[in-house]
């Protein structure tokens, strides 16, 4: 069963509310602005989205877009802004400035149609632990004013989707971690949402389990679930996102996919180890000639390693071996670094991904 369907074509007020058809923090009666010329596939989209709290400005005027059938990685570390984003685009919270369109329905003006082809996962499992994993799906089930039998052949198949078949008529407190959790986005597919929110779905999850929600999540991509994915996680960024979004104290500072933020940050660096503390200082002379214009080796004294940002990657070992060898310096190791996203973070913010306070 495939639980992304193409959005119906009208822009209507259903009547349905609910637990992930989420409340409305206004629904003021005013006409909506005409959404940017985008493209049908172009699923998501705001434009310099503002928010304060008092004195602090949560975001400082945010774009973003999301194509459909895809994942936009949002990165950025705690009291970045990336939750606050995601409450004003799932109609949780108004902006103080800018606009945002869900699937060309602007999320301030219809509130209730953008709920209706949305689902949310937040930072916690907001599921029911007195009632059985079913019970939970059937509740949500009723809050969308699914028909009886429909509600429970949705559950079921929802229940076997994720792996929670041989649980289902078992309390929700009993449930690990990893359970909750899909239990949680499951409950967020029931009315069949072309677009999903998840707000760091890995949060607290133990490797194992962290691993199989990202196979979870790319299976729902595969069907073409369009994703926002909200993490501190790096690793998850790189693995899950077409595209990134990289944002810290409320500003996009870099855009692009995976790929290409690395490319930014120089490409392939060499990592030497010498044998003596003298020598640290020789390394960057001897390499000049493999070394990066205008880049700056990194001299770790305590690991006696110097990192050298290289032109490429062909051949360099043994052409640094080789001048290693000429200048007369004793080298341990010799080893290719490929840049990550950790690098591109630290690159772009000065502070690692997390670093910062409680997330807005």
């Amino acid at each position: 069963m495939n639980p992304t369907p193409s959005p119906p074509p009208a822009v209507t007020e259903p009547a349905t509310e609910g637990r992930h058809a989420l409340r409305a923090a206004g629904e003021p009666a005013r006409s909506s602005p005409a959404p940017p010329a985008s493209g049908p596939d172009v699923a998501v989209v705001a434009e310099g989205l503002v928010k304060r709290f008092g004195a602090t400005e949560a975001l400082r005027g945010v774009d973003l877009e999301i194509r459909r059938g895809t994942v936009l990685g949002v990165l950025g570390p705690n009291g970045a802004g990336k939750t606050t984003a995601v409450r004003i685009l799932t109609t949780l919270l108004r902006a103080d400035g800018g606009r945002a369109w869900i699937d060309g329905i602007d999320v301030a003006t219809h509130p209730r149609a953008v709920r209706a082809r949305i689902g949310l996962t937040g930072q916690y499992a907001a599921v029911d632990e007195r009632l059985t994993g079913f019970e939970n799906l059937r509740l949500v089930g009723r809050l969308f004013h699914l028909p009886n039998g429909e509600s429970k052949e949705r559950a079921r198949a929802l229940l076997d989707r994720f792996d929670l078949a041989d649980a289902a008529g078992r309390p929700v407190k009993g449930y690990s971690g990893g359970m909750r959790r899909r239990l949680d986005i499951a409950m967020s597919l029931i009315g069949r949402p072309s677009i999903l929110f998840l707000d760091e779905p890995t949060t607290g999850l133990d490797p194992r389990s962290r691993l199989d929600m990202w196979s979870l999540i790319e299976g729902l991509v595969a069907e073409g679930t369009t994703t926002l994915l909200t993490t501190q996680y790096l690793e998850e960024a790189e693995r899950l996102a077409d595209d990134i979004v990289v944002i810290d104290h409320g500003r996009v500072i870099e855009h692009g996919t995976p790929a290409e933020l690395k490319r930014r940050i120089g490409g392939e660096r060499v990592a030497v180890t010498v044998g003596r503390p003298p020598e640290l200082a020789l390394v960057p002379g001897a390499l000049g000639s493999v070394l990066t214009p205008g880049a700056e080796p990194v001299v770790d004294e305590e690991a006696l390693t110097v990192e050298i940002p290289v032109a490429g990657s062909d051949g360099v070992v043994p052409a640094v071996v080789r001048l290693l060898d000429a200048a007369g310096i004793e080298a341990h190791d010799v080893a290719v670094r490929r840049p990550t996203l950790d690098d591109v973070f630290l690159e772009l913010t000065g502070h690692a991904a997390e670093d910062g306070g409680d997330d807005r």
